[in-house]
């Protein structure tokens, strides 16, 4: 799973939640050398926000495999009212929420992301079983599956990864990958 490419909300320090800002340059470039460190896949499958889907087409055509899934489950978490605004705004409007881990109303509990996640790779895995599968999603997806392997909460980077394997019946996590090092991204890229 791989979180996608920095979005111009992702620039500003802006919660996204399920909307719909598009790449950076940066995001664009990211996903373009994040190809490089990928291995062959069979198939791609992404969340339809553009951010996630985008970057699922760059990587689409640089390693030669398409078309792309579209699933609407891998999409992001619902941010609620917090949608948009950027962490002191969130502070000047719900003081203490950040720090005390509360949420506005609308958000997305995790235990409704979880539950959506799990059903949508049960779902992958069934389809297309014994393939190597690159899911591109959102850092609150990974995020989520992570609290509930019992990982700590570590901030993944735009096109970081995490390997999971579906075994039929059950998910394991594997190791986070960083496909794309701050220093690639200084240098000029083709895109």
């Amino acid at each position: 799973m791989v979180r996608h490419g920095q979005s111009i909300w992702n620039a500003e320090g802006r919660w996204q939640g399920q909307a719909n800002p598009p790449l950076s340059d940066l995001g664009r470039r990211q996903a373009l050398l994040a190809a490089d460190r990928l291995g062959t896949v069979d198939i791609i499958i992404s969340s339809p926000l553009q951010r996630a889907l985008h970057s699922a087409q760059i990587l689409s055509e640089a390693l030669g495999v398409g078309p792309v899934v579209v699933e609407a489950d891998l999409q992001e978490r619902n941010a609620g009212e917090w949608s948009g605004l950027t962490h002191p705004e969130i502070e000047q409007a719900w003081p203490g929420y950040l720090a005390e881990r509360r949420r506005p109303p609308g958000y997305e509990p995790d235990e409704v992301l979880l539950e959506r996640t799990v059903a949508v790779l049960g779902r992958i895995e069934q389809a297309y079983r014994g393939a190597d599968v690159l899911v591109l999603s959102h850092g609150g997806v990974i995020y989520t599956l992570e609290r509930h392997h019992g990982e700590p909460f570590v901030r993944i980077p735009n096109l970081g990864a995490r390997w999971v394997t579906h075994h039929g019946d059950q998910l394991t996590l594997g190791d986070r990958l960083v496909l794309v090092d701050d220093d690639d991204v200084t240098t000029p890229v083709q895109i």
